[in-house]
Formats: C-alpha cells, structure tokens, sequence
C-alpha cells in the first residue's frame, strides 16, 4: 500500500513526502481589486435603495466566486491524492492560533486548509482509503529526515538547508512532509 506525507504552507499549498508540490492559488488576491471596487461602490450607494441592493448581489457574486474557485481546486487535489494513496499522513494544523499571526492572518484564511482536511477525510472514508492525522508539534521542518538530527538555528525564511549530521540537503517542505509521514507510519495501528 502506498503511504504519502502532506505538509501545508503558504508558498506552495500543499507538499508531498514524494516531493510533488501543488501551488497556492490565490483566487482572493486576483479578484480582490474587483472586489474593492465593488466594496467602495457600494459604500456610497444609499441603504435600502435600489442601487444599493443591485450592488450588493455583485459583490456577494464576487465573493462566491472566489468560494467556487477555491473549492474546485481543493476537491482537484483532494481527489488526486485520496486516488492516488492508500494512506495520507497530514498534520494537526491548529488553523485559529496561525490566524493570531497578522502577517499570515488572511494568507491562510484564504487557502482553506480546514476545508480541504475536511474533504480529504470523507473522500477517504468513500475510498476505503486510510487518514492518519499526527501532533503538530511531532514532525518539523527542522528535523532531518534522514539522520533525525534537529537543526535548532532553520529560520521560516530558510526554504533549503543542509544537515550539519549527515550532510544531506533539504528542501524545507519535502523534508517536513517525508517526517509528516514518517510519524504517521509509526502512530499507525498495527494490524494483527
């Protein structure tokens, strides 16, 4: 059976142990100056008239798109993954703390993380597939999978390093995912 490692970010939406890298599409940012026109126009339309409710329906219509848009994409890589594995490994992300960090705050809003958790666990519930969700504090980015060694000074900025251990190089989020799956193959029940 095949097993694979999903680590998510914000560069690339999702990241697997085998090293595919699936892009962060954001749909926000691309119909986001349409939708601050939008936004404005209705701001200075009068409440209640009929301009003001003719506005209103195009700004919920941009903002339904930007929905669509973003949970096409999801149930596409959802799809391929729960198609392609037997066992998806991902971590607990812990989505309302990240949220707390202004600079990323609307970055993974946008994504949908929890949606796309949400999806892949009832596509593999149809499948017959396997979902095994592991601590978010067990893998890191910072632990070489190869040697197991921490590298205590890898900053968020650092997308590549070398193990001063084994002296293997990795790219920072194949790396978190290889550990992501790691973790989830041995918190995976034995089967008798």
């Amino acid at each position: 059976s095949t097993t694979v490692g999903i680590d998510l970010g914000i560069k690339d939406f999702a990241i697997t142990s085998d090293g595919k890298k699936f892009e962060n599409k954001d749909f926000m940012k691309s119909t986001m100056r349409k939708l601050r026109v939008a936004q404005r126009t209705l701001s200075r339309r009068v409440n209640g008239s009929s301009g003001y409710e003719r506005q209103k329906v195009r700004v919920a219509m941009l903002h339904e798109k930007i929905r669509s848009q973003r949970q096409d994409y999801l149930h596409k890589i959802s799809s391929y993954l729960v198609k392609t594995y037997d066992t998806i490994c991902i971590e607990d992300l812990a989505v309302s703390n990240m949220v707390k960090n202004h600079r990323l705050a609307r970055a993974i809003s946008d994504m949908g993380w929890k949606e796309f958790r949400s999806m892949l666990e009832y596509k593999s519930k149809w499948q017959g597939k396997n979902i095994q969700v592991i601590g978010r504090f067990e893998p890191s980015s910072k632990t070489c999978s190869c040697c197991g060694k921490i590298n205590k000074e890898l900053k968020l900025s650092d997308r590549e390093w070398i193990c001063s251990g084994c002296q293997k190089t990795h790219d920072r989020d194949v790396n978190a995912a290889i550990n992501i799956k790691t973790f989830g193959l041995r918190n995976q029940p034995r089967m008798s």
